[in-house]
């Protein structure tokens, strides 16, 4: 591995990091939040014309950049920093993947142009709160987890060319706005059973779509209701949705993993700025022993996860998978940051206006969605066969 990076990814990053200083401060942050998309299109579509962050990690011949899971990773660590709301989790690296990976040679050319573009958003609508199961980060996705051919979660049944969807699905990333859907479903009975990906325009006829309100305000999500929703099958039946879902599940936890160190790294980083600030006892609080302490284990656990994320990344081309360690760590290293940060910036560390507690809230909504951590690490120990009994020779 080569712990250095390239003109063109630092080009990446400098680019991004400015345009976000200037187009997601906090004041259009929470302005942001309060839109009915709960992102800013605008920010969206200059990230989409100055960056190609839509199509970064998709191939030139649909209209991508052609990076590598590195350059998205840097990208989410810069938007992790910002705490940039945006389409960019739910379609950028989770629809996007599973369209390229199963979609066929018609749906590629008819959808994935215009999701590189940014004209087009997508999310992976999955049962219940499952989606870090289906992602293969915190169970084994066999499938169960969409329906298992019982009553429940979402059904798919055939109708002629093209099939019926009846079902619901919660904590849908941006599910409330996306313009297309890829919905997990069972079909084939409870012998047969098995799960396939469908195409759901966002303004189907039977598609009811609510927002609902997320303890991390800067990730919406939606509770879609699909009621008898005609669709079409991503690729054929015969695909492997269950291993596309699991490849893709690791790219997102090495992306993910990246982000919360961006925003882990920004909170330490105004923190450190305050206490050099604040004075009592007539010098600056940073100076005594005990809060360089509390940083200095920040910073460790920072960095420690910044190198785990950066691995992660770099492994998806390798076919090692370890995103969801990645992640557990990244998850813990935001969380602590945060919360040290709330502490050290003393009474306006808790107040609505400042905006240490949506960098907190961010960990704690993350290890909600895709953990918790405690189970990341059980799944990667359990898939490494680490607690199995084995005989030891002496």
């Amino acid at each position: 591995m080569d712990a250095g990076f390239t003109a063109e990814q630092d080009e990446i990053r400098r680019t991004l990091r400015e345009l976000l200083h200037k187009r997601c401060g906090p004041e259009g942050l929470r302005a942001a939040l309060d839109t009915p998309a709960g992102h800013d299109p605008a920010l969206w579509a200059a990230l989409a014309d100055r960056l190609g962050l839509p199509g970064l990690a998709l191939p030139e011949t649909y209209g991508g950049v052609g990076c590598t899971v590195t350059e998205l990773a840097l990208a989410a660590e810069e938007t992790g920093r910002a705490l940039a709301p945006s389409p960019f989790l739910a379609t950028t690296v989770l629809a996007a993947p599973l369209v390229l990976a199963l979609g066929t040679g018609a749906q590629r050319t008819a959808l994935l142009p215009r999701l590189a573009s940014g004209a087009l958003t997508a999310t992976l609508a999955v049962p219940g709160a499952a989606l870090a199961t289906a992602l293969n980060l915190t169970g084994d996705n066999g499938g169960e987890w969409a329906g298992g051919g019982r009553a429940g979660g979402v059904q798919a049944r055939r109708a002629g060319e093209r099939w019926r969807l009846y079902g619901q699905a919660e904590q849908v990333l941006d599910g409330h706005s996306a313009g297309l859907l890829l919905v997990a479903a069972h079909t084939g009975g409870f012998a047969r059973s098995r799960t396939l990906l469908f195409l759901v325009p966002g303004d189907a006829d039977g598609a009811v779509r609510t927002r609902q309100t997320a303890l991390d305000a800067t990730r919406s999500q939606a509770c879609v209701q699909l009621r008898d929703v005609e669709a079409e099958l991503l690729g054929d039946d015969g695909a492997d949705v269950l291993g596309a879902l699991a490849r893709t599940g690791d790219t997102a936890a090495a992306a993910l993993a990246c982000e919360a160190v961006g925003a882990a790294d920004r909170v330490l980083e105004r923190t450190v700025e305050y206490v050099r600030q604040r004075e009592q006892f007539g010098r600056p609080i940073g100076s005594f022993q005990a809060v360089k302490h509390r940083l200095a284990d920040v910073y460790v656990r920072v960095q420690a996860a910044r190198s785990a994320a950066y691995y992660a990344a770099w492994a998806t081309a390798h076919d090692e998978r370890v995103g969801g360690l990645a992640l557990a760590q990244a998850l813990e290293a935001l969380r602590t940051a945060a919360a040290e940060g709330i502490q050290l910036h003393g009474g306006i560390g808790f107040t609505w206006e400042h905006e240490a507690h949506l960098y907190f809230k961010r960990a704690a909504g993350d290890d909600l969605l895709l953990g918790p951590v405690h189970r990341l690490r059980a799944h990667a120990a359990e898939a490494a066969r680490l607690f199995e009994g084995r005989e030891v020779t002496v």
